[in-house]
């Protein structure tokens, strides 16, 4: 995404973006820090059906495009079981683009995580799937301590998050076989059993509290939250608009009390996630940055630090 193209595009419910000097000379195109291949940003089922049993290897030369054509060079999947990160990978140079892939994301059994990953019930199978990251070539481990908004309430979420211990020896395991650590993690008390266990990165960090965003910010972990998913929802109708406005506004407030606390944030969209689409995310999601910090002259800089400090994930 240059920043002159993001500057071209018109930013949704008429909020015009700033357009600074930093921006105009940059001509930096960030990388995309959170993304699913196999996910197509419309339909789940079709998507699914798409890869299983065998990656569609059509559909990912064509998300591979869309990031081409903007410029984007920097991809880190968030995982799937159907094989198309292993395959993506592959194809990535194709494009020029610097793929990096945890291969699936790592859940409890009974807890959210089947859409992106495997299972485990005792930290031995945890170990295993681990080994198994490394042995199919992965680049970092992604795990999943919490569930998802539910998008019924402001502050609602699916499922209950895993023991502060458990994620201290999850961590702890994936660290010993040289693996950084990626955690899917919303809430504010989830949020800093996560950061103090020593993961290297919070993805989502949804309904959090000036507490866990300070604990991030004084903390090595980066930040990458993700905030399209809710932000393009706004006048879609799949859910209430009160409670997503409700929502936005709670994570615009939460961008800038990490901001001011020195939170090291990184763009990324969970693009292939519901009216997320790939390659366009990550501009989508620059935008809402640029909306809640419309006069911040070292926004840029910032994350492009942050994409920095994911991009030296690279295994090898």
């Amino acid at each position: 995404m240059t920043i002159n193209h993001l500057q071209a595009a018109c930013p949704e419910n008429g909020t015009e973006v700033k357009k600074n000097s930093d921006e105009q000379a940059s001509g930096h195109a960030f990388g995309e820090c959170h993304a699913h291949v196999f996910m197509n940003g419309t339909d789940y089922r079709l998507a699914v059906s798409r890869n299983e049993g065998h990656p569609d290897i059509g559909w990912i030369r064509h998300v591979f495009g869309e990031y081409k054509k903007r410029g984007i060079t920097f991809v880190r999947e968030g995982g799937d079981h159907y094989g198309v990160s292993l395959a993506a990978k592959k194809l990535a140079p194709e494009f020029g683009i610097t793929y990096i892939s945890p291969v699936f994301g790592i859940f409890r059994e009974g807890d959210y995580g089947r859409v992106v990953g495997n299972s485990f019930r005792t930290m031995k199978e945890y170990a295993e799937l681990v080994r198994r990251v490394k042995r199919e070539g992965g680049d970092f481990i992604k795990i999943m301590t919490t569930g998802i908004m539910d998008f019924k309430t402001v502050g609602g979420l699916t499922g209950t998050a895993l023991p502060r211990a458990e994620i201290r020896e999850m961590v702890h395991i994936a660290h010993e076989e040289g693996f950084r650590v990626m955690s899917h993690t919303n809430g504010a008390q989830a949020v800093i059993d996560a950061v103090e266990a020593g993961v290297d990165s919070v993805e989502h960090g949804n309904f959090q509290n000036e507490e866990s965003l300070a604990c991030l910010a004084e903390s090595s972990a980066v930040y990458v939250p993700t905030v399209v998913t809710v932000r393009n929802l706004i006048g879609d109708g799949r859910f209430d608009d009160t409670v997503i406005r409700g929502i936005w506004e709670g994570i615009q407030e939460n961008l800038q009390i990490g901001r001011r606390l020195g939170v090291q944030y990184a763009l990324g969209s969970d693009a292939g996630a519901y009216r997320v689409l790939h390659g366009q995310g990550v501009e989508d999601e620059f935008r809402a940055f640029r909306e809640a910090f419309p006069e911040d002259p070292d926004l840029i800089r910032d994350l492009q630090a942050g994409e920095q400090k994911i991009r030296s994930w690279i295994s090898g």
